[in-house]
């Protein structure tokens, strides 16, 4: 018992233990010691206790239930975590028992280097369908807190950086101009969120009148549009927005901007002739989630004109081991992981049945749209296009070319 107990304590500190309320502390250590499970046995104990808490459910104590064997007490705690995770959750009633606290302090860094940060899109792989989009790091961090996003894992959380050298860094990057470049910079901040800051959008307003052989793309949640109201905007630039539905915007996007804020904001830019786009990335499974995101479409094809909008895209939860284990380091509520997590290229997300169900859904919500919109499913396994669209892709590469085509199209003839 006494050897036990001394490996217990050793290999706890390699775990989440610590975050634990110290009484889940002490009941997962009585029963460790009482069934002698293996380290790996607690260190799912301890995420599974997480899990619980994070999603607003029944602490770890209140549904154990002490079997004959280890493993039959080990495997019905887990099959009581795994039923939670693998039916659609309820958002019902989660704001009030599991308020966010919305009061969040940032502080603004140099985040300067010698090289600009532009490059391939860095979740690129050769297992998925990529459009090779170019990243373009005009801010590291963001003010935002969405709790399934990875950005706060890369960066140094509530601190967002900026390059004092970024206009100079941007005038000098040579391009060859026989070549179109997709450019996006919502890749490592929000694009829209810091306005003008350090110059940042007068920077980017040169670079895409100096490049026309550049399509800028800035993705947001924000409404912050004064600069782009203010000042004549590029027509290779393209304006996009991500969107969920009100459900997962208030339980998970916290600190963003609304869903009606961020339609209008589109339809104020839409009416001064700037392209606009829409990502639906990612979509969330939750009880009745394909009807509410019926109803964001329907809105959308009411509200713009397919010629005034440049793109579609649809992407999903999608995971890295150290995302996950960031999470369930975070002191919140959130129910993103409370979902059937499988392997998807070296990555976690939903099973491909699932994702072939969201994905049609949605594509056929946009009906109105087809043919009159690039639509496009972005980092998901090739099989899936050919279920979702009826065509696929044979390269990334064909992805990137037919991409830009159609983007050349609609910018040419909003001309």
């Amino acid at each position: 018992m006494e050897d036990y107990e001394k490996k217990f304590e050793k290999h706890i500190k390699s775990s989440n233990y610590e975050k634990l309320d110290k009484d889940i502390q002490t009941f997962l250590r009585k029963k460790a010691y009482l069934f002698k499970f293996s380290f790996q046995e607690v260190k799912q104990l301890v995420d599974m206790s997480i899990d619980f808490d994070m999603w607003n459910e029944k602490n770890i104590d209140k549904v154990w239930k002490d079997k004959n064997t280890k493993k039959e007490t080990f495997g019905h705690i887990k099959k009581v975590w795994e039923e939670l995770k693998n039916r659609p959750k309820s958002y019902k009633g989660f704001l009030k028992e599991a308020p966010y606290d919305y009061s969040r302090k940032i502080s603004f860094i140099d985040s300067s280097k010698e090289e600009l940060g532009l490059g391939r899109c860095p979740v690129a792989s050769e297992k998925t369908r990529c459009c090779n989009l170019y990243t373009l790091d005009a801010v590291e961090s963001c003010g935002f807190d969405c709790s399934y996003c990875s950005i706060q894992s890369f960066y140094n959380e509530n601190k967002i950086g900026f390059d004092k050298n970024f206009a100079k860094k941007l005038e000098n990057l040579k391009l060859d101009p026989d070549k179109y470049y997709h450019i996006g910079t919502g890749q490592s901040s929000d694009s829209l969120l810091w306005g003008n800051k350090e110059g940042i959008m007068d920077a980017l307003f040169e670079f895409a009148r100096k490049n026309p052989n550049v399509i800028l793309e800035l993705k947001s949640k924000s409404k912050n549009i004064k600069y782009l109201l203010e000042n004549d905007v590029p027509k290779n630039i393209l304006c996009t927005w991500s969107l969920n539905p009100t459900t997962i915007i208030e339980n998970e996007e916290h600190l963003s901007a609304s869903l009606d804020d961020r339609i209008k904001s589109a339809r104020a830019l839409a009416n001064k002739g700037v392209l606009v786009g829409f990502h639906f990335h990612p979509i969330v499974v939750y009880e009745n989630y394909l009807y509410e995101y019926k109803e964001v479409v329907n809105r959308l094809v009411e509200t713009f004109k397919p010629d005034e909008v440049v793109l579609v895209s649809m992407g999903t939860l999608t995971f890295i081991k150290p995302v996950i284990k960031k999470l369930r380091q975070r002191d919140f509520k959130s129910k993103i992981l409370q979902m059937p997590l499988v392997d998807a290229s070296g990555k976690y997300s939903y099973p491909l049945e699932l994702k072939k169900e969201m994905f049609k859904g949605v594509y056929e919500f946009f009906k109105a749209w087809h043919d009159k919109v690039y639509f496009y499913l972005c980092m998901e396994e090739q099989s899936l296009w050919k279920d979702v669209f009826g065509y696929e892709y044979s390269s990334n590469d064909q992805f990137e070319d037919l991409m830009i085509k159609s983007y050349k199209d609609k910018i040419k003839n909003a001309l």
